[in-house]
């Protein structure tokens, strides 16, 4: 897993230091967020809706660039479900973790004589899942993420966010079963600008 954590996390760093370097008025950031993850039915193994989850948590951590109407970061996830029902064998009374690694894109659209600012996103990167049952297997795929929100401007260098992501690993193996972990998210954070 560090094989592929490691140079994801450098890469994204340098994509930010490059960032940096191409404008003054780059701006740094740190953010934090959290909020709730409904992750969607799990198809195992071509069975529809073999596992059901009950609603779970998230939080996540980002550093990043801003300039003019772009953002760019490198972020670090935790997201957390507990299975509900199953109906197969050797999930029930599980949950599932998902630590997620990503680099993420922004456009903020700004409105003229306005303190809200909605934004889109997209990011890629790596999920690295955790079924706590039967020996907690674990399994690191591919991810991608889409989402959109608004940003108010509580002051000159703190930003309030609320918006919606789906993330999409590709199909957790565990113990041999292809398990699908998509999720729909919806995340509110804090946002710190840095001037120098």
């Amino acid at each position: 897993m560090k094989k592929i954590i490691i140079p994801a996390i450098v890469a994204g760093m340098c994509a930010v230091t490059s960032l940096a370097n191409a404008a003054e008025s780059t701006l740094p950031y740190v953010g934090v967020s959290t909020g709730f993850g409904l992750l969607n039915n799990s198809t195992v193994d071509g069975l529809n809706d073999a596992i059901s989850y009950k609603t779970g948590y998230l939080i996540n951590g980002a550093v990043g660039l801003k300039l003019d109407n772009y953002r760019v970061e490198a972020e670090l996830g935790y997201h957390s479900n507990s299975v509900d029902s199953a109906k197969i064998s050797g999930f029930n009374g599980s949950y599932v973790n998902l630590w997620t690694y990503m680099a993420n894109g922004y456009y903020d659209i700004k409105i003229k004589n306005s303190k809200f600012s909605p934004y889109v996103m997209g990011g890629l990167g790596i999920a690295h899942a955790t079924l706590d049952s039967n020996g907690s297997p674990s399994s690191t795929k591919f991810a991608w993420q889409l989402g959109a929100g608004v940003s108010l401007k509580a002051t000159d260098l703190i930003n309030i966010d609320l918006g919606y992501r789906y993330l999409q690993p590709s199909d957790a193996s565990f113990n041999g079963a292809k398990v699908s972990l998509a999720s729909s998210n919806i995340v509110a954070g804090i946002r710190t600008t840095f001037q120098f």
